[in-house]
């Protein structure tokens, strides 16, 4: 079983990535603005959420954490050689910006079904993108053999012990900004964010000798490998014609991460799944009724706040929840299409 990471890895990584990071707000979502929205059914039977607004990040996305994290402790050769990583977008421009940052070469492999935007996004960093087909693991092989031929040091999107405590930072922050807390939901995809925010938080409770708040993971139901993994205690894999059903092009990974798996079911509480009409109506609320523009991908923890948290034992209308909207790189059209729907209404 892979070791897991500490409270001391966590701290080290936070002030680590101080310099380019930042403290991404946590914003109330008002029940008042629910029903201004248009959404006044919903809004009789939320709990008290509150947005983690990763979009806020420099890239638009918590991946930067991670990212920074890793490449900042590379050596200088290692740095000279260059850095390589498979993704289908956010990633991708955490590893760019990271590279420019810190003076390194950055080759990017992604899916060549990727949103124009990100695609164009980590071209703006200076990277260098070779496409592969919609496989996750298509693009993983594809990264190792480019790897080994040039010498590049590979930066994987969520299964390493240091992109782990990078993404914890967001939970040891959400702690920090809402005492009291009782349930964190993270978007969860191949689980890097999911087993950092988590570890995080369970870590840092635990340092403070106060109880932790309950973290469960949010995926979408075409796409439900998470779930079935937490569920059996076993690490399953799906088809790439499976996870590419869903809109969240972020979260199609087919498989969760060795590393992150581990974490996972040392810290995490549970996993809901959400359908894509909800993930659909949440996209329309944030727009409607914040000033967070996010992905479908950011949007799967505020739908699963919305319509499932009433599945979770001891969380009722009164709770506190934190939604973790984990980026905003939100393509163009469909942001055009959501707002175009006859019932939109923007407070």
């Amino acid at each position: 079983m892979p070791s897991l990471i500490t409270l001391a890895d966590i701290l080290a990584a936070r002030d680590r990535i101080a310099s380019v990071t930042v403290c991404t707000p946590l914003v109330p979502l008002s029940r008042d603005r629910l029903r201004a929205a248009g959404f006044s059914a919903l809004a009789d039977t939320a709990p008290d959420i509150y947005l983690k607004d990763e979009s806020a990040q420099p890239i638009k996305s918590f991946k930067l954490r991670g990212a920074y994290n890793m490449i900042a402790q590379l050596s200088p050769e290692e740095l000279k050689r260059g850095v390589i990583t498979y993704s289908s977008g956010n990633h991708a421009q955490g590893v760019a910006f990271s590279a420019r940052a810190l003076g390194a070469k950055a080759v990017i492999v992604m899916p060549a079904n990727s949103p124009q935007v990100k695609m164009d996004a980590t071209r703006a960093f200076g990277a260098e993108i070779v496409t592969v087909g919609p496989a996750s693991t298509e693009r993983k092989l594809k990264a190792e053999e480019l790897a080994s031929a040039h010498g590049y040091t590979i930066i994987p999107p969520y299964d390493a012990a240091a992109i782990i405590a990078g993404q914890a930072t967001c939970g040891v922050e959400i702690l920090e900004q809402l005492p009291g807390v009782d349930l964190v939901l993270s978007p969860v995809s191949g689980g890097g964010l999911l087993s950092g925010v988590a570890t995080g938080i369970k870590l840092a409770a635990a340092a403070a000798n106060s109880t932790a708040p309950l973290v469960f993971g949010a995926e979408p139901e075409l796409a439900a490998d998470a779930k079935q993994s937490f569920d059996t205690g076993t690490l399953v894999e799906w088809s790439a014609d499976d996870t590419t059903r869903t809109l969240c092009d972020g979260l199609r990974t087919q498989s969760l991460g060795q590393r992150n798996f581990a974490h996972i079911l040392q810290y995490v509480d549970g996993i809901v799944t959400v359908t894509e009409d909800e993930i659909r109506t949440a996209l329309r609320i944030l727009l409607a009724a914040t000033d967070i523009v996010p992905e479908p991908s950011g949007a799967v923890t505020l739908a699963a706040a919305l319509f499932h948290t009433r599945e979770i034992p001891g969380i009722g209308a009164t709770s506190k929840i934190a939604a973790i909207v984990s980026g905003g790189n939100l393509d163009p059209t469909l942001r055009t299409q959501l707002e175009s729907e006859s019932s939109f209404i923007r407070v």
